[in-house]
Order: structure tokens, then sequence, then C-alpha cells
């Protein structure tokens, strides 16, 4: 009767290891750390707008529209809070992804103004901000990438026999992951033009 019953855990904790279970909270977790560090780099690149936006300030007072839209995208994301817990949501994740993307575009357009001003550019104070800015910019892409990656192992994992069958019974779900803004442009050819074609 003892010897039954070893049998039967051994077999038991054969047929949990081989389930897949441990492989899925492991990439769950893993998906939660690389999320975490995709937001300390957001809030870095956030942290640096208002040192940015008064820098430029100084240097170009009249050009308020580029202030104010760096200024509304930068509270915009600020008011976004998409935790590690809420990213299966694929509408939090994309409203998360649009902000982001604006905060992107009010940046260059903020950096784009810079070129108006030789003075500006000299600056080592703004120059160090856009260093910052730059090196931030690097880390926010090595962040998305690891998380993306990290998605898809999990997915993989998800829809993957025998560990998919786990996965349904304890409610382990595909996860949406960060998608390319304007998929639709990127995907058309490159139209090339030499100046003699007519």
């Amino acid at each position: 009767m003892i010897r039954m019953k070893n049998l039967f855990i051994i077999l038991l904790a054969l047929t949990l290891a081989g389930c897949g279970y441990n492989d899925l909270q492991r990439r769950d977790e893993q998906i939660k750390a690389n999320w975490s560090e995709v937001l300390n780099q957001y809030q870095r690149r956030a942290d640096l707008v208002p040192n940015l936006v008064r820098t430029v300030q100084a240097f170009a007072a009249h050009e308020k529209e580029v202030f104010t839209q760096v200024t509304q995208a930068r509270a915009k994301v600020g008011s976004l809070n998409l935790s590690a817990e809420t990213i299966q949501n694929s509408e939090q994740l994309g409203n998360f992804q649009a902000a982001q993307s604006e905060l992107s575009g009010a940046l260059s357009r903020l950096l784009m103004v810079s070129e108006n001003y030789p003075q500006l550019k000299s600056d080592g104070a703004f120059r160090d901000l856009q260093a910052q800015l730059e090196g931030t910019e690097n880390r926010i892409a090595v962040a998305r990438n690891r998380y993306i990656k990290a998605v898809q192992e999990y997915n993989i994992t998800v829809r993957s026999f025998p560990s998919n069958l786990t996965a349904k019974y304890f409610d382990f779900t595909v996860k949406p992951n960060f998608s390319v803004d304007n998929a639709a442009e990127i995907s058309k050819p490159v139209e090339v033009s030499f100046g003699g074609d007519k």
C-alpha cells in the first residue's frame, strides 16, 4: 500500500513537472519584470522633459505652442497608470503606446526648435539634456525589445502543447504586445526619385 502511494506521488510529480505550469509562472514573472523596466525608462524620459523645456524656453520664449504640446503630452503620459497586472488589456496598452508616441513627437518638435537657435545648441546644459534624452530613448528601445521578447516566449508557451492544456486549466491567456503605430505607412514601398526621372 505504501509502495503504491509512493508510486502515485512520483507519477503525480512527473506529470506536474512536464505540464508547463512552472514555465508559465516563470515567463509571466519575466514579463512583469521587463514591463517594470519599460515603465522605469519611460519615467526617466518624462523626468527629463521639464528641464529640457525650461532650458529651451530660456532661449526661445516665443515658441509657446511647442512648449504647450510637450507639457500636455507629458501630463497625458503621467496620467496613465499601466501596471504589470493591467497590461493584459490591449486597449489600455494601446492608449499607453499612443500617449508615449505623442510625447515622442512633441519632444522631436521641441528639439527641432533648437535648430533655429545656435546659442541654444551651444549651451552646455542643453547639450547634456539632449545627450541624456538620446541615451534614454536607446534604453527605452532596449527595454521594449526585452519586453516584446518575454511576451513572445510566454505566448508561445501558452499556445504550445502540452503547456497549452495547463494554461487553459489555470487561466493563462495570450498577452498583448507592443505594436507599430503606423504599420500601414511603414509597409508601403519607398518611392525613390532621381533628379532626371519623370
